[in-house]
């Protein structure tokens, strides 16, 4: 059974700049883009984008800290190990771009990226503190000068969080296959998707129409 559903990711229009990126949106979001900057860059804090061995088994560490914390907040599970984030800091350095922000050396949030061939996967955001707008910077201003700066085609920023629109990440399709053994339980998923594909065209429709990109006129 296939299902539909629908995430949100930044496209890299051969921008050489975030200014670039920001001359691509309509006045009044890119205006709110750099209101919003102005306001994280306020905070008493560094922000750095760490690489390779840059990110120390303390930085991971401390990182796992911030994944409880948002975990904590949003009533989830925490499934993923402290010991997971120090395997894959082992096993895939090179692969991974964390965005931490710094108060006097003490990390006091992070955002968690991945980082292939041509995407950038951002997944898992926290902190120990909270700062006005730093959430949005870092875990979509720097994502986006990352891509930008190392050539990458697209952010896939994940799903949920239709405020992701209005700073420049679209809503997108991905498709998903399932296979369940049960037959009653397998008829019940079946009708289930059938519903939610209905309305998806209709949702993806009225999502697309608060592009915060400029209307560029037929030639």
């Amino acid at each position: 059974m296939r299902r539909c559903g629908i995430q949100y990711h930044w496209e890299n229009r051969g921008y050489d700049c975030f200014d670039d990126f920001l001359g691509a949106l309509s006045s009044r979001k890119r205006k709110a883009i750099k209101r919003e900057r102005r306001s994280a860059a306020q905070a008493p804090v560094e922000i750095r984008t760490l690489r390779g061995d840059e990110i120390t088994p303390e930085i991971w560490e401390r990182f796992h800290d911030f994944y409880l914390s948002t975990i904590d907040r949003k009533w989830s599970s925490p499934y993923l190990t402290r010991d997971f984030f120090l395997r894959i800091g082992e096993s895939m350095p090179d692969n991974i771009a964390l965005i931490m922000a710094f108060d006097d050396d003490e990390p006091v949030a992070g955002a968690l990226n991945f980082v292939g061939d041509d995407t950038l996967y951002g997944r898992y955001w926290g902190c120990a503190r909270r700062y006005k707008e730093l959430h949005f910077e870092c875990c979509y201003y720097r994502a986006i000068e990352f891509a930008i700066d190392n050539g990458l085609s697209r952010i896939e920023a994940g799903a949920q969080g239709e405020h992701k629109i209005q700073r420049g990440y679209l809503p997108n399709y991905t498709h998903s296959l399932h296979w369940i053994s049960d037959p009653r339980f397998r008829e019940a998923i079946a009708d289930f998707l059938v519903r939610e594909r209905s309305g998806l065209t209709s949702e993806m429709e009225y999502l697309l129409q608060r592009s915060p990109f400029r209307a560029i006129a037929a030639p």
